[in-house]
């Protein structure tokens, strides 16, 4: 028998039209749609549906967007097949924004409070760099220590006569998503000098990502205050299975040590191909992404390619889905 993880999508899966078909086809799924609505106060069903898709794209319209399309993909799952997540997943994790609707998914917030935190989520992190002084990059066929020695490269400001100075900017691994594909944050300037450096090293390929702020570092630190204070106001549970954590990539279900873990994950490295393995390592069998986009899927194939992996927000998805659980 296969042993399951449950994981959810990060930003960059949104697209305008997830979710539609599932609201037209199930009730479950119109029901957790609502319930953000009405949470946030806004009809962002409408906005993920219909679009336009620069709205849809804002941050803190993306972070509880994608949330939405994953409770609701695991609502129907569970009404249609009879069952519940505890039932047949051992763990849970997602890639960044994904960790909360994985504990939304494992009862340790409800949809509208995940929803509101996300959205100050959302709403903090763009706040927290100034337009234009941050950016992000991916190096491709690299591996993360290389990337890090990379950043340790990049950071020193160079001087007037082009070599490098004591003052240092910020540049850092972000996400480690396996599979060679390493994306780093920082000062635009600092990322910059990154993408020139990868590319003398004959690094395959390193660009900048088009994004609208720099995730995961330690420009970051504000949006980390922020929700460290929204998370004393709206604390987790236990979740049913524990969470495999993007900061620690390691097994968490104390709620004081998930709160920690979330308020360290806005400036922490994404660890996800550690998490991917520990979760190998844990007896998992078979990895379901459950939420718009295939990129979890993707990533997994890479890590771990003796597991199985399965990908589901549509009927049809649901369908095909149920057959192997």
């Amino acid at each position: 028998m296969p042993v399951h993880a449950f994981v959810f999508p990060g930003q960059g899966s949104q697209a305008v039209g997830m979710g539609r078909d599932l609201a037209a086809a199930f009730a479950a799924a119109r029901a957790v749609f609502e319930e953000v609505d009405e949470a946030l106060k806004q009809k962002l069903s409408k906005l993920m549906f219909e679009g336009p898709a620069d709205e849809l794209t804002l941050t803190a319209n993306t972070q509880p967007a994608l949330l939405a399309v994953s409770l609701a993909t695991l609502r129907v799952l569970e009404t249609e097949g009879g069952f519940t997540l505890p039932q047949k997943a051992v763990v849970v994790a997602g890639h960044s924004l994904g960790e909360y609707s994985a504990l939304a998914a494992a009862g340790s917030f409800g949809i509208a409070a995940a929803a509101r935190l996300l959205r100050r989520r959302g709403e903090a992190m763009q706040r927290a760099v100034p337009p234009g002084e941050g950016a992000m990059a991916a190096l491709l066929g690299v591996e993360l220590e290389a990337a890090q020695a990379i950043c340790d490269e990049a950071a020193p400001v160079p001087g007037p006569d082009g070599a490098p100075g004591s003052e240092r900017q910020v540049v850092e691994p972000a996400n480690d998503n396996g599979g060679g594909q390493i994306v780093i944050s920082g000062h635009r300037p600092a990322v910059e000098r990154a993408v020139e450096i990868a590319k003398a090293h004959g690094i395959r390929r390193a660009m900048l990502l088009p994004v609208s702020a720099p995730f995961h570092c330690a420009l970051m630190a504000p949006a980390a205050m922020v929700m460290d204070e929204a998370l004393r106001a709206s604390p987790p549970a236990i979740p049913t299975v524990p969470l495999i954590a993007n900061v620690s990539a390691a097994k968490a279900t104390d709620p004081d040590e998930i709160r920690d873990l979330l308020v360290r994950q806005v400036t922490a490295t994404v660890r996800w191909r550690e998490s991917v393995l520990y979760m190998t390592q844990l007896g998992v069998t078979s990895f379901v992404e459950l939420g718009a986009g295939k990129v979890l899927t993707g990533l997994t194939r890479r890590i771990a390619p003796d597991a199985t992996t399965a990908a589901a927000a549509t009927p049809a998805e649901i369908e095909t889905l149920l057959k192997s659980l």
